[in-house]
Formats: C-alpha cells, structure tokens, sequence
C-alpha cells in the first residue's frame, strides 16, 4: 500500500468515526428532548386532555406467578404433567412455567390456549364449539381451539389469560387453569 493510499484510508476512518460518534451523540439527545416537549404538551389547553387517555388494569408478575404455580399444583395432585403460561390483555406473556415431565408441544399450545382466552374473554372450551358456525377462526394467528384456556377478569373485561396443556385432555387443562384464576382471588 503506498503513502497517498494510507494517508486517504486513514482520513476516510477518522471521518466515519467523527461521523458516527456525532451521531450517537445527536441521536441520544433527541429523544430526551422530544419526549420532553411531548410531556410538556399534555395538560395545556391545545394539547391532550385526561379524556384522551385510558387506564387499564394488568396482572402483576407476583400475581401471574402465583397463578401459574396454583395450576401447576393443581395438575401435579392429579399426577399429570402440563406448561402453564400466563399472557397480558395484549396477549404477551408475563410468566410460563413448564412442569417437570411436561411434552415439548405443551409449551407452545399453553402459550396459544391462554391468547386464545383472552383475545374472545372465554374459555377456549366454549371457543371451540364457536368452530362449527365459523371455522376460519382457527386461522388466525397465534389462537389455539383447545379447552385449556381460561381469560381472567377485572370487573368483567379480560385482563390476562392462562393456559394449560399437557395433559390428556382439554377438560383437564382448563381445570387446572381454573385452579389459577381461582388462586388469583386469595
């Protein structure tokens, strides 16, 4: 490599360094100073009031913790081997528990029972027979028609869902997701 090659590699390193570091530094200044004209917004006159906003109520990780294990002991004093997962109003999980013993597909199924509740507010049981009036509710993604999956509720509205599986029957599953929902009032 000669002197004239060098000497431009060189500069063109110190340029993409300057470069990048000025905007790490622009980018990282940025956000702090949107966010504070945005919060500077709310609460004026010409900007979003209180009525624009919503509260909604979610389980704590305690709380869907406390579920899952309540399932898990459930399905444990029937000698049976099942995943409990437990998902947010939104459908994402907070906690899933796998039982000792429990069927790789079980993780994923207790996952899909548990959206599947609380995306309709019922119990995957009662969803299933939904199926003969309209069967492409099966194709939506994520949702599984097994019993297994129960929604719980906050003054009626669904606010997390647990689901279970594993064991050898649907019945079963929704039992010991029962068991958890029935955990969460003690």
């Amino acid at each position: 490599m000669n002197t004239r090659t060098r000497v431009l590699t060189g500069t063109a390193l110190a340029v993409a360094l300057g470069a990048g570091a000025f905007g790490a530094v622009s980018a990282s200044a940025t956000p702090a100073s949107t966010t504070a004209q945005a919060a500077a917004v709310v609460g004026k006159k010409d900007g979003p009031s209180d009525k624009d906003f919503t509260t909604t109520t979610h389980l704590t990780v305690d709380a869907a913790t406390r579920a899952a294990q309540a399932a898990l002991k459930a399905a444990a004093a029937e000698n049976q081997k099942v995943t409990v997962a437990v998902v947010d109003r939104n459908g994402n999980t907070i906690v899933t528990l796998r039982g000792d013993g429990a069927g790789p597909q079980s993780y994923e199924s207790a996952q899909r029972k548990a959206f599947t509740a609380v995306s309709w507010n019922a119990p995957t049981s009662v969803l299933v027979g939904r199926l003969a009036q309209t069967p492409n509710l099966k194709d939506i993604p994520g949702t599984l028609f097994l019993g297994g999956g129960t929604p719980v509720q906050a003054n009626g509205a669904p606010v997390a869902g647990i689901g279970v599986a594993g064991a050898p029957s649907g019945d079963l599953d929704e039992k010991f997701a029962k068991a958890g929902v029935d955990a969460l009032g003690k």
